[in-house]
């Protein structure tokens, strides 16, 4: 049997582009290439889609250029189950005539996206529509997890454990900076975190303590996004992170850290920049196994499978909590459908090498295009046999009988 052709699908048009880079060269790095045959495919700020050997290497992206040796732009093929990735090259000779070839041929897709453009469901969807099994969750799980606005609303009609928040538009902070002021205030007090709907990483979160606080952090998230969340505070919460991986029956949960943070939230330089930033989130400060109560760790491990099955997640997520001491509640902070480093420390701990659970994140990718080409996509009727579209003077419509449009 011959390797896997294994896509790797990194970058894109989002803030947290240079987060995904890194995770994408750590993946690559661990592959299993007795098993695979790795094919880097990098979409830059642009949108442009490349490949080729020198993507592998994190000093290609310091300062990318398209012209570097060993790096070919190319287009993916949509036509469903081809997988082909086209390039364009210059006809050889005075005469000759641009060609069209296969650089590449795609077997499965390692979607390693953060943010906007990869993790909300949009490149799912392509991928959907090409055929071609990838190890992300699916479109609706996957938007609903990118944003927080209406990840909050799912969770909260699903009886689980948020905390209170309000939502605005950039379009009323512009008309009615006070009215939003008060609204937030009214029904939130302070402390507040204030996040872009439609962004990870940190990236435009803040917190606020007073009003003028709350108008800058405002300010800032209606920079990144035209949707704004405004979260209500906890008094010096703890952190938890739990990743669960899996597909349909077969899900696991991981051991649950603790990230330590030294300011009042965990911000993107401490996420990334504090320790260099070339290992991810896997060089983040933390303490693992976090040192919790038994019960806290079952229950918080168990609501995450929850969380996983309801939104028909696959492959890896992370799952992040805060805990309220003083209460002892637990409340869900988010859901990250591509987390960061695709969370592979937290499996190491349990025993899963890198390896090993990139091909588990694999098989998971395999059985959902299995179950996906199980439908049955053939059921047909006799419709369009006596459709009249009611078009005057249509030949054969006049005195025509049937289904009316």
């Amino acid at each position: 049997m011959g390797k896997t052709q294994l896509g790797v699908i990194f970058g894109s048009r989002s803030c947290e582009r240079e987060v995904a880079i890194i995770s994408a060269v750590q993946l690559m790095n661990h592959v299993d290439s007795e098993k695979y045959d790795v094919i880097p495919v990098y979409i830059s700020e642009q949108g442009v889609w490349y490949t080729g050997s020198a993507l592998r290497k994190i000093e290609t992206f310091r300062h990318f250029s398209p012209d570097v040796p060993g790096v070919e732009q190319v287009e993916l093929d949509m036509t469903a189950g081809s997988g082909a990735l086209l390039a364009t090259r210059p006809g050889k000779g005075l005469f000759g005539h641009p060609s069209r070839v296969m650089v590449a041929r795609l077997e499965v897709c390692v979607v390693v996206m953060h943010g906007l453009n990869g993790e909300d469901g949009t490149l799912q969807g392509m991928l959907e529509l090409a055929n071609l099994p990838y190890t992300s969750t699916g479109v609706a799980g996957s938007a609903i997890g990118m944003d927080k606005i209406m990840m909050k609303q799912f969770f909260r009609g699903a009886g689980l454990p948020v905390l209170p928040g309000a939502w605005f538009t950039r379009s009323r902070w512009e008309t009615a900076r006070e009215q939003v002021l008060d609204e937030a205030e009214a029904q939130l007090g302070y402390p507040v975190f204030v996040k872009p709907a439609n962004l990870g990483s940190s990236i435009g979160v803040s917190r606020a303590d007073d009003r003028e606080g709350l108008a800058d952090s405002l300010d800032l998230a209606f920079d990144y996004d035209r949707r704004v969340l405004v979260e209500k505070g906890l008094d010096r919460p703890i952190e938890l992170n739990c990743s669960v991986l899996g597909y349909d029956n077969e899900v696991e949960a991981s051991p649950i850290e603790m990230p330590i943070s030294a300011e009042k939230f965990l911000d993107f330089k401490e996420k990334y920049l504090a320790s260099g930033g070339s290992k991810g989130m896997a060089s983040l400060h933390r303490v693992l196994p976090a040192p919790i109560p038994d019960e806290l760790r079952d229950e918080i491990q168990q609501l995450s499978c929850d969380i996983f099955r309801m939104l028909d997640c696959k492959g890896v997520v992370r799952i992040d909590y805060m805990w309220d001491r003083a209460t002892d509640n637990v409340y869900i902070t988010e859901i990250n459908t591509i987390p960061g480093s695709l969370a592979f420390y937290l499996w190491e701990n349990a025993g899963v090498k890198y390896q090993t659970l990139i091909d588990r994140m694999v098989r998971c990718a395999q059985r959902a295009h299995e179950d996906k080409n199980s439908r049955n996509y053939a059921f047909t009727s006799d419709i369009l046999k006596s459709v009249s579209l009611g078009a005057k003077g249509a030949k054969g419509a006049k005195g025509a009988k049937g289904v009316k449009l």
